[in-house]
C-alpha cells in the first residue's frame, strides 16, 4: 500500500480509531503489531517470515548479551550471532547473485572457466531498512547503551511498526523502545502539524514525483536520443523526482507516528540549499548518515587517527552506503564519489570549496549532486555513460529523433524550487499549524481542493521501496 493510495487512507483512518479507542497500552500496541503485519502483508506475506525471524534472533540476542555481564566472550559470541543473521539474510536476498556476477564476469574475462549459481531471489521491500533498526538494538544493548526490551511485544512493534517500516526513517531502538513503555495521549498529539505534514508529504509524492516520472523514464530508456538541454532537465527532473519521492514519504511516515502518538526521527532538512557536499549529507537522509557514523564511522576510528585514515574512513563510509541502495556497479561509483568530495572538503584542497559565496556554493553542490544522480538512476555503467555524453558532448538542440522536452517541466521545476525555498524560510508549516481551528480547517480543505486535480491517477512505487 501506498500512502498516496485511497486504500492506505481508510487502512490508516480505521488503524487511528481503533488504537486510540484502546485503553490499555499492552492492547494497542498488539493491535498495532497485527496492523503493522497486516500492512506488510499487503506486499508479500511470505517475507513476514523474514521480519520475525529478525527480530526473534536480536530479542534472544538481546536478552543474553544483557545477561552475560562481564564475560566479554558470551558478549561478542551473541552479538555475532545477531551480526551473521541479520547481514546474511541481508546479504542472501540483496548481494549474493551481484557478487556472483562479478566474480562469474571477473573470472571469465582471466580466461578461468566459472559459473557460480545466482539465486535470482525477489527483494523483500524494506529489508535495508528494518536490518539496520534491529541491528542497532543488539548492538547498543552490547554497548550499553540500552538494556532489552521489557516485552517482546515493544521489540516486535519497534522492527515492525508500520509507518516507517519499508522506507524509514531509520529508527534506533533506543529513541522508539522508550515511547512504548508509556500511555500515549492523544491531548499529546500535535493533530495539525502532523495534517499539514501528511499533506505536504502527499502533494510532493503524487504531484510533483509521479508527474516528472514520465520523462525521467522515457530518458533512461532512450539516453543517447536526448539533446544537451534535455538530458540536463532529464538530471534536475530526477533530482527534483527523488527529493519530493523519499521526503514526501518520510513526511507522511512521520505525520502517521505523530497521529498514532509517536515521535520519529527528522529525515531532511532542505539539503538543496546547502554548501558543501559534507553539508548536504547532514540533511539528506539524516537518520542513514547517523546510522553510518554510529556503528560504521566511529568504529573505524571516526577522525581520531589523523586526517588520512579520517579521509579514508569517510571514503569507506560512503562506499558501504553506495551499496546500501543497491547491488549494482553504478551504486558503487555513485557512493565513491560523494565518498571523494566530501572526504576532499575536510583537507587543504578543499578549503576554497568551503570559501565560496553562497550562489556559486549552492551551483557547486548541486551540480555534484545531479550529475552523480545520473550514475545513480541508470540501469547500469554503460547506462550512466550514455546519459553524460548526452549531457557534455550530446546534440545541442531538439531532433525529430530525440525525446521531446515537455513544455511544462522547466517552468515546473523552477517554481518548484522557490516554493520549497519560501516554504523553508519563512517557516510555513509552522505558521500554517498554528492558524485558528476554523481558519485552519479551512486552509487545509481549500488546499486538498487545489491539490486533487494534479494527482496522479497511477502512483509510481517509490523510489526507495527498491532498497
Amino acid at each position: 500500500m501506498l500512502f498516496v493510495e485511497f486504500r492506505f487512507l481508510a487502512f490508516f483512518g480505521l488503524v487511528l480509531a481503533i488504537s486510540w479507542a484502546l485503553r490499555r497500552n499492552g492492547a494497542r500496541k498488539a493491535f498495532l503489531l497485527l496492523a503493522s503485519y497486516a500492512f506488510y502483508a499487503a506486499w508479500d506475506w511470505r517475507f513476514l517470515g523474514l521480519i520475525l525471524l529478525s527480530t526473534a534472533v536480536d530479542g534472544v540476542a538481546g536478552r543474553r548479551i544483557h545477561e552475560a555481564g562481564e564475560d566479554k566472550a558470551r558478549r561478542r559470541a551473541w552479538l555475532g550471532l545477531s551480526l551473521v543473521v541479520n547481514l546474511g539474510v541481508l546479504f542472501t536476498y540483496k548481494y549474493f547473485d551481484f557478487f556472483a556476477g562479478s566474480l562469474n564476469a571477473l573470472l571469465t574475462w582471466l580466461g578461468v572457466g566459472s559459473s557460480l549459481p545466482v539465486l535470482e531471489l525477489v527483494l523483500p521491500v524494506g529489508i535495508s531498512f528494518y536490518t539496520f533498526q534491529t541491528l542497532s538494538y543488539s548492538i547498543d544493548i552490547y554497548r550499553r547503551q540500552l538494556t532489552p526490551a521489557e516485552h517482546p511485544l515493544d521489540l516486535a512493534l519497534f522492527v515492525a511498526f508500520f509507518p516507517q517500516l519499508v522506507a524509514g526513517p531509520i529508527v534506533l531502538a533506543k529513541e522508539f523502545l522508550p515511547q512504548l513503555t508509556q500511555q500515549a495521549r492523544w491531548s499529546s498529539v500535535n493533530a495539525r502539524a502532523a495534517l499539514v505534514l501528511f499533506f505536504v508529504g502527499f502533494v510532493k509524492k503524487s504531484c510533483f514525483s509521479d508527474a516528472l516520472s514520465p520523462y525521467v523514464d522515457a530518458v533512461q530508456l532512450a539516453p543517447d536520443a536526448v539533446s544537451t538541454a534535455g538530458a540536463w532537465i532529464s538530471a534536475a527532473a530526477f533530482a527534483a523526482q527523488i527529493y519530493c519521492d523519499f521526503s514526501g514519504y518520510t513526511d507522511m511516515a512521520i505525520a502517521c507516528a505523530a497521529l498514532l502518538g509517536y515521535t520519529l526521527p527528522t529525515n531532511f532538512r532542505a539539503p538543496y540549499l546547502t554548501r558543501s557536499v559534507g553539508s548536504f549529507w547532514t540533511h539528506w537522509h539524516i537518520t542513514l548518515g547517523r546510522w553510518f557514523r554510529e556503528y560504521l564511522y566511529f568504529p573505524l576510528g571516526g577522525n581520531r587517527r589523523g586526517p588520512a585514515r579520517s579521509a579514508l574512513n569517510i571514503f569507506i563510509v560512503f562506499l558501504v552506503s553506495g551499496l546500501w541502495h543497491g547491488a549494482a556497479w553504478t551504486f558503487v561509483l555513485w557512493g565513491s564519489i560523494h565518498g571523494t568530495f566530501v572526504a576532499l572538503e575536510r583537507t587543504r584542497l578543499g578549503r576554497p570549496l568551503a570559501r565560496l559565496p553562497m550562489i556559486p556554493a549552492l551551483l557547486y553542490v548541486n551540480l555534484v549532486w545531479m550529475v552523480s544522480m545520473v550514475i545513480f538512476r541508470a540501469p547500469d555503467l554503460d547506462g550512466a555513460a550514455a546519459l553524460l555524453r548526452s549531457m557534455f558532448t550530446g546534440a545541442p538542440a531538439l531532433a525529430d529523433d530525440l525525446v521531446p522536452i515537455p513544455t511544462w517541466i522547466g517552468p515546473s521545476l523552477a517554481g518548484a524550487f522557490a516554493i520549497h525555498v519560501l516554504w523553508q524560510r519563512l517557516e510555513l508549516s509552522r505558521r500554517w499549524a498554528a492558524l485558528p481551528a476554523p481558519l485552519f480547517g479551512l486552509t487545509l480543505g481549500a488546499a486538498v481542493a487545489l491539490a486533487l486535480p494534479w494527482v496522479t491517477a497511477n502512483p509510481a512505487p517509490y523510489i526507495y521501496f527498491a532498497f
